[in-house]
């Protein structure tokens, strides 16, 4: 299957952070969703690279938004899922379903 018809699960990860932060969807509170989901740190540089990947394959789309209650500094980027992202993640929870029917708890111990 090409790339851009899966989903990492850090891609997965990171796109239902951004679909639950909805209009709060920058980099600082996007990585607090991801601890506060997971437990997982992942460093500032590591996100924007995730970020900017997610991007470029058209799942994610940028816009930036200057906020007057904050002093100095650059706009924020926030981050929205894209239709396509949607498609995906959609698609990859139907193949996590599909993968673990039948699993019963005792076949894992």
């Amino acid at each position: 299957m090409p790339r851009s018809t899966l989903l990492t699960r850090a891609d997965e990860m990171l796109l239902v952070c951004i679909l639950i932060l909805d209009q709060d969807a920058f980099s600082t509170s996007i990585q607090q969703e991801l601890h506060r989901r997971t437990r997982k740190k992942l460093t500032a540089g590591s996100l924007w690279v995730a970020l900017d990947a997610l991007s470029e394959r058209g799942l994610v789309e940028k816009t930036q938004r200057s906020n007057p209650d904050r002093k100095g500094g650059r706009p924020r980027v926030y981050y929205a899922v894209t239709a396509s992202g949607r498609l995906l993640l959609k698609k990859t929870r139907e193949l996590d379903r599909k993968l673990w029917k039948n699993v019963s708890d005792e076949l894992l111990a």
